[in-house]
């Protein structure tokens, strides 16, 4: 992926995030506005809740991963820990163990990487992130890995296919984002997942 077509997908990312953020945001607050009515909590509002609360994480995500990266604001461990707890708490877990704020590409990078290796544990595990902003370590342990070679042979800098499908675009934009802070990710598989380091 060329730098200009990232940059240009980053712009979309962030202009839809943008948009959606609002309206899921209002959703929350008529929700709390309900709650301090006395509004019963039934399956259907509690379903709408869940629901909102879900969004909100995967457009935090999303805007992060994602989005433009503009402004050199680190991204701190508690903002890093709310927005993978927001999405990663099924059957995948997601922690956080790197201490320190991040510069925003590295963040950003952490998420891609993390996307990446939960392709790895698609039905259950675990995501572990550790190291500091100059090495960032992501390992996934999980039951029945899997390991697409095609897809982590990309982060080695292969070009991304054309049917590279939507949901893998992670290993497409993860090396071209560290080529341009000089970095480049390592990648091995384990026994139960896969460890990715840069």
């Amino acid at each position: 992926m060329t730098d200009p077509d990232r940059k240009f997908a980053a712009l979309i990312t962030s202009r839809i995030c943008h948009d959606l953020i609002s309206p899921i945001g209002a959703i929350n607050n008529g929700l709390e506005l309900m709650a301090l009515a006395g509004a019963r909590e039934g399956p259907e509002l509690s379903l709408v809740s869940q629901s909102a609360a879900a969004a909100d994480a995967r457009v935090r995500l999303f805007r992060l991963a994602f989005g433009q990266t503009t402004g050199e604001e680190p991204v701190s461990a508690a903002d890093m820990r709310s927005i993978l707890g927001g999405v990663y708490h099924g059957p995948q877990q997601a922690e956080w163990h790197i201490e320190e704020p991040l510069p925003r590409k590295i963040a950003q990078a952490c998420l891609l990487a993390m996307m990446c290796a939960a392709d790895s544990i698609p039905a259950q595990g675990l995501l572990l992130a550790e190291g500091n902003g100059a090495a960032v370590r992501i390992t996934a342990q999980g039951t029945h890995p899997q390991h697409t070679q095609a897809l982590w042979d990309l982060l080695d800098g292969r070009p991304a296919p054309p049917e590279l499908s939507p949901s893998k675009v992670q290993f497409a934009l993860l090396p071209a984002l560290l080529a341009e802070i000089g970095r480049h990710a390592s990648h091995s598989p384990t026994g139960n997942g896969v460890r990715i380091e840069f």
